[in-house]
Parts: structure tokens; sequence; C-alpha cells
């Protein structure tokens, strides 16, 4: 039975700091009955990767988190990104604003971004149905932002459904936009320090749930990525360098401003960076806006790690750490423990939520910059896809 209120089921679940206990099985509880999953991915996502528009990619991923939680007031709810898709679970009295956002962003994905938006809306009681379950963890990645972490199967479960086009949702009519305030995507891709970028996916075995063995692989791979220092941070301790894409700038402009508003938009865009990068420099605060605090907290407040039915990670790694890391994961792999991918590549990209840059809560989203998460989950359901240009 769950032991957590329906109404504050994600606020009350307890925080965990230290990574490494992302596999306690304590850590997690069970979505409060009535909930569901709103998931959302990219058809054709490998295609479009091979194009070089992983970055329009993980914008449409991004996107959804934005719009859902948007619609819901910015409710404290359980979510993940997948790299080219998310999901987000909700209680039941949230579903009707839910499937509008997921629409209304599918909508938009199609008509400004011309990539297909896969939506579904899958009810916690089908999956419980199946033997399944979604229970969620919260791990603080910094003093001021936690993430959801999922385990149970149910989430897998309900992407595969949705995959199936099973769960579906009405289109909107063409022209619906959703709400994408706080969307942004200014930064450019960020170099390797350490030695590559790179995304690692571990599950477990073919029609296997996670056992120890694979709970005890996980720690093992994240233990040897902590060797490296911050756990294989691929963000600098003090935030990205101030480096900007024009391509970013106009992927903003068309998720928050209507067309004939756009180009005002740039300019405010652009204003905005040329301001944060001189108060920056002179270390200079504008009233509550700290530029010097705001990219430290980019850096602390990033989810270059989580678990969602399987390990996730794009870490910045040397050779060694990654020689050992791979080992691990061939070995299970070979003793049919777990199934793994992992994409190298020399930078990370970060898509980011930011409701107002003067709270501290901000979130950024991150994956490797020449495929990330695509490539290395191709690996596991054996589609042919390799490294690729990107645009930043």
């Amino acid at each position: 039975m769950n032991d957590i209120s329906n109404e504050r089921f994600f606020a009350d679940v307890p925080v965990f700091t230290d990574f490494e206990r992302v596999t306690d099985t304590s850590n997690y509880h069970p979505l409060p009955d009535g909930w569901f999953l709103a998931l959302a991915d990219i058809v054709g996502s490998t295609q479009a990767i091979a194009a070089g528009r992983y970055k329009d990619v993980n914008m449409a991923g991004v996107s959804v988190i934005s719009a859902v939680l948007n619609a819901v007031d910015k409710g404290d709810y359980p979510f993940v990104f997948g790299g080219d898709g998310a999901v987000v679970a909700l209680p039941g009295n949230l579903e009707n604003a839910a499937r509008s956002a997921l629409a209304a962003t599918q909508r938009w994905v199609e008509e400004e971004m011309g990539l297909t938006l896969r939506i579904a809306v899958v009810p916690l009681a089908d999956i419980r149905k199946e033997g399944l379950d979604v229970r969620v963890a919260r791990h603080a990645a910094s003093p001021f932002v936690t993430y959801a972490m999922f385990a149970g199967g149910g989430a897998s479960w309900a992407e595969r459904q949705m995959k199936a086009g099973r769960y579906g949702v009405e289109p909107a009519p063409p022209g619906t936009r959703p709400d994408l305030t706080g969307l942004s995507c200014r930064w450019s891709p960020i170099a390797a320090h350490n030695g590559e970028i790179v995304s690692i996916i571990a599950v477990p075995a073919e029609g296997g749930r996670p056992s120890p063995e694979f709970r005890k692989l996980v720690m093992e791979v994240v233990a040897i990525s902590s060797e490296q220092g911050r756990g294989g941070h691929p963000i600098p301790v003090d935030g990205p360098e101030f480096a900007f894409s024009m391509q970013g700038v106009d992927r903003e402009a068309r998720a928050t401003a209507l067309p004939g508003k756009r180009l005002l938009r740039k300019l405010i865009i652009l204003l905005q960076i040329a301001l944060v990068i001189a108060l920056h420099r002179l270390g200079i605060k504008l009233g509550r806006f700290d530029a010097r605090r705001y990219t430290q907290d980019v850096s602390g407040n990033s989810d270059f790690r989580k678990f969602d039915d399987g390990l996730k990670m794009t870490i910045d790694v040397d050779a060694g750490h990654l020689a050992r890391i791979q080992a691990l994961l061939e070995e299970a792999k070979a003793k049919g423990i777990a199934r793994y991918g992992l994409h190298r590549q020399s930078s990370a990209l970060m898509t980011c939520f930011v409701p107002t840059p003067v709270s501290r809560d901000h979130v950024h989203f991150i994956d490797g910059a020449s495929g990330g998460y695509a490539v290395a989950a191709s690996q596991i359901t054996g589609k042919t896809l390799s490294a690729v240009n990107i645009t930043p």
C-alpha cells in the first residue's frame, strides 16, 4: 500500500543524493492509483538523426515536458527525458490537460520542425493488469533540482504500447500551439574535457526484469564513472563556456513566439545573451539575477545520468575508465544479465527548461551531440545508426 498521498505524491517521495543508491529499491515508491503516463517520442528519429537533426530531435523531446508541465501549472510531477522523447506521470484529474498539451505539441513539432511526434496516454491501471508497475524515486542533482527515476517495467511497457499504435491521443487542429514558456535552446555543443562524451544505456536482458546481478552491474558502472570526478559530469563546475548558436536562438524563437513576432523574439534573446555575458564577465548582479551563480547552477542542475527501467548516462570519461565500463557491460551481456548500447562522441548537447532565470530550479537536459542516447538505443534494438554530424 502506498503511504504517500495522491496530491503530493512526488513532493513527498524521500530524496536521495548519492547516485550510487539509484538501484536501492527502498528509494522507489509506487505511483498512486488513478495516475497515468503521458508519453511521446519522435517517429523516424533514426532518419532525422542521420540527417544531422539531433538537436531538433532533442528539442522536440524536451518540448513535451515543457508543454505538459506548463499545462498543469508547473506542478511537481515525475518526468524523464529520453533523448528523442519523454514520459510524465500525472494524477487522473489532469488527464484532459495532458492530452491537450500532448496534441498541441504534436501539431507544433509537425508544423514547425517537420518531425512526427508519436503521443499516448496510458493508465496506470492497465500497466498493473500486466503485472508491472511504475515506481518512482527522487534524486537530488543539486540543492535546487530533483529528477525522477522510474522502475518497475511499467514505463517501458507503456512505450512499447505507444509504438504499437495503442493509447493514442486525438490530434489537435492545424495551427494549435502548446505553451512552451521556458523552453530554451541557446547553448552550443559542450566539448569533452576528460576524453570523450559517452552515452550509455544498460537495460535488463530481453524479456527479463532487473535482477540482483543487473543492479550490481549498474552500481559498478556508476562507481567507475564516479572515479572520474563529479561522476563524469560533462558540464564544467562553473558552467559551460559562453558559445551560443544562432540556430539555437532560431529554434527557441519558433518555440516561444508566433510567426509574426519571431524577429522581435530573436532580438530579445540576443540581447539577453549579451547582457548575461556582460554581467558574468564583470561579476555584476542585476536585481536578483546573478549570472555567475546561474551558470554554476546550470552545471549542478543538469540531468546527465538517470534510471528509467535501466541506466542512462551521458558522461565525460577518459579511455581507461571507458574501457573498464565497457568490459563490465560486455561481460553482463555475455552472461545474459543485460543489454547495452554505448556511443562515443566529442561533445554534449544541452536543452533547457527555464521558466524564470531568477529562480534557481531551472532544469537542463544532457545528451551526446552526435546521436547520444538514440544511437546507443539503436545498438540494443539492432537498428542501423552510427555517428552523425550535428548542426548545433
